[in-house]
């Protein structure tokens, strides 16, 4: 399902590019958890952002869902659609001033896609919230709530590949649990392929079936 073959990737600062990740090879199975684990500033999350297709400043080669990324190019069409990323701050990720529902219309209204209020609805329900939370505000939910808004975000667009980035970091240690089992759940009832970056051992033993330690910017076990 993704397959990195010495992949580096560069953020811009001014008109010069720094190196943050050199040189990743890995490949990720169909319907596989897929861990990066490693301290702040190791590239886990630099090489998170290009599999989104939010960086495209890298070189090498990555393949995606059976399409060929190019560097210098942002994702459309298909591609678009067939990975979809969830961020650390849920609250961050939503627009403060829209309820729920228009923000989760706006990429099915896009895309032109038929019964778009009874697709919100239906992906309260398969995350397990009240769709009438759909017409609320992101500060009246709570961070749990939020972050399972954010996943229907995701997958309304019907992905093949989930990115997850410290998913649960932002969130108390009870709700932690909450979400990482819905993940678990949500991999298997609709044959998704994660990558999960963390820092936390646990949460990676948890959710992952394999997973590459990485340290300034390159895979080190």
């Amino acid at each position: 399902m993704i397959e990195l073959n010495q992949l580096s990737v560069a953020h811009r600062q001014g008109y010069e590019f720094r190196t943050v990740v050199e040189d990743v090879t890995l490949t990720v199975n169909t319907g596989e958890c897929f861990g990066l684990v490693g301290p702040s500033g190791c590239g886990k999350s630099s090489l998170l952002w290009v599999m989104a297709g939010l960086n495209p400043y890298w070189q090498g080669s990555m393949k995606l869902a059976d399409h060929q990324a190019q560097p210098g190019k942002t994702f459309t069409g298909q591609l678009r659609r067939d990975v979809q990323m969830v961020f650390q701050d849920p609250y961050a990720s939503l627009h403060p001033r829209h309820r729920l529902r228009r923000t989760l219309a706006e990429p099915l209204k896009l895309l032109k896609t038929d019964n778009i209020n009874d697709r919100i609805d239906h992906g309260f329900r398969h995350v397990g919230l009240d769709p009438a939370l759909a017409d609320r505000y992101p500060h009246q939910l709570s961070g749990g709530q939020r972050q399972r808004v954010a996943i229907i975000r995701a997958l309304l667009l019907q992905p093949k590949i989930l990115l997850l980035d410290e998913p649960t970091s932002a969130l108390d240690m009870s709700v932690q649990a909450e979400i990482l089992n819905l993940l678990n759940q949500l991999k298997q009832q609709d044959n998704l392929t994660m990558v999960l970056v963390s820092h936390d051992p646990d949460v990676v033993d948890h959710m992952c079936d394999r997973a590459v330690q990485m340290d300034k910017g390159r895979i080190t076990g």
